[in-house]
């Protein structure tokens, strides 16, 4: 019996090893995760998690994104973007969008599947340096098969409508400032990727289909590299 737990000792020694010199081959820079108290990550996990921190702080790379699955699904408030040919831009605009991207807090609250996490971030708009800070509840959820993401969903003030009017209540609709902050959100956003004066139909999707026009995704490594992104 001592033996058997002595050879599963060894292999999942082996396996974090592994899993440990294949995050260092990825690139990944944000290693250093915060739990919440009782909440455990495995390597796996952790890797996944620290890959998507490093995307949303603009650290975007092909190999990075190689840890996702080719259908998978990005989405928060003003997008849904799947697949490979759309999520790759969300990832790649924020670089083109923003001047500063701060991590001002991250917290994983959940280690199952999704992995949760909270997290605080503020933004500065290339061009008219404006500031945005959004505090989001992400969620990661992966196939525990392949280990690779199938969604991430970053849920503004924790909450992901399925229409762009969802969890909203009858009193906000008649809240003027309840527009004026929807407003302002939008308005953020489409200055961030200086988009053209068209008519926004199907806000979400217009979205994921717009931006993958006006940002490029590296071809290769070699291209990625030029970037500054491995």
């Amino acid at each position: 019996m001592a033996s058997g737990c002595s050879s599963n000792t060894r292999i999942a020694a082996i396996r974090s090893l592994i899993l440990n010199v294949a995050g260092s081959d990825l690139g990944i820079e944000n290693t250093n995760i915060k739990t919440a108290p009782g909440i455990t990550l495995d390597e796996q996990q952790k890797t996944l998690v620290g890959s998507v921190l490093d995307l949303f702080a603009g650290r975007p790379s092909l190999k990075k994104l190689s840890l996702w699955d080719d259908n998978g699904v990005f989405e928060d408030n003003i997008t849904i973007a799947t697949g490979r040919k759309q999520f790759e831009p969300q990832w790649y605009g924020l670089q083109t969008a923003f001047s500063e991207i701060e991590r001002l807090h991250h917290e994983v609250v959940s280690g199952g599947n999704p992995i949760s996490m909270d997290m605080k971030t503020r933004y500065v708009t290339k061009g008219i340096s404006k500031e945005q800070t959004i505090e989001s509840k992400i969620n990661i959820f992966y196939d525990k098969d392949t280990g690779k993401i199938t969604k991430v969903q970053d849920k503004w003030g924790g909450e992901l409508p399925d229409s762009s009017f969802k969890n909203v209540s009858i009193e906000q609709l008649f809240d003027p400032w309840w527009w004026v902050h929807y407003g302002e959100g939008w308005a953020w956003w489409m200055w961030s990727f200086t988009w053209d004066t068209w008519w926004w139909q199907a806000m979400r999707n217009l979205n994921s289909v717009s931006v993958p026009k006006m940002v490029s995704v590296p071809k290769n490594d070699e291209e990625d590299a030029k970037r500054g992104n491995q």
